[in-house]
């Protein structure tokens, strides 16, 4: 994959990682919580950038702190970067 350095490798990244959320949703299998934890958080880091909310409040939602934390672990990463991992990560999970 080429360096998304100028306005078209961006467009084609950005491309590249559509194409990826939608095969992310009929994989083969289904990934195991920590895959899915760092599926979540890279596609936060590619969309949103580093993490924009508060904490859950509530101590019992382990699922929310888990995906808080996982999302919050990428504070930092530019968003190319997470897009890149996201679609590596759907590509070896598809095979």
């Amino acid at each position: 994959m080429r360096e998304p350095n100028d306005k078209g490798n961006k467009m084609e990244l950005k491309e590249q990682f559509e194409q990826a959320v939608a095969d992310s949703k009929s994989l083969p299998e289904k990934p195991d919580n920590s895959t899915l934890l760092q599926l979540y958080s890279l596609y936060k880091q590619s969309t949103e950038g580093d993490v924009n909310s508060e904490p859950p409040s509530n101590p019992f939602d382990f699922v929310a702190k888990a995906k808080y934390s996982a999302w919050e672990s990428l504070k930092g990463k530019p968003s190319d970067e997470a897009m890149k991992e996201y679609i590596e990560l759907v590509e070896k999970l598809k095979n």
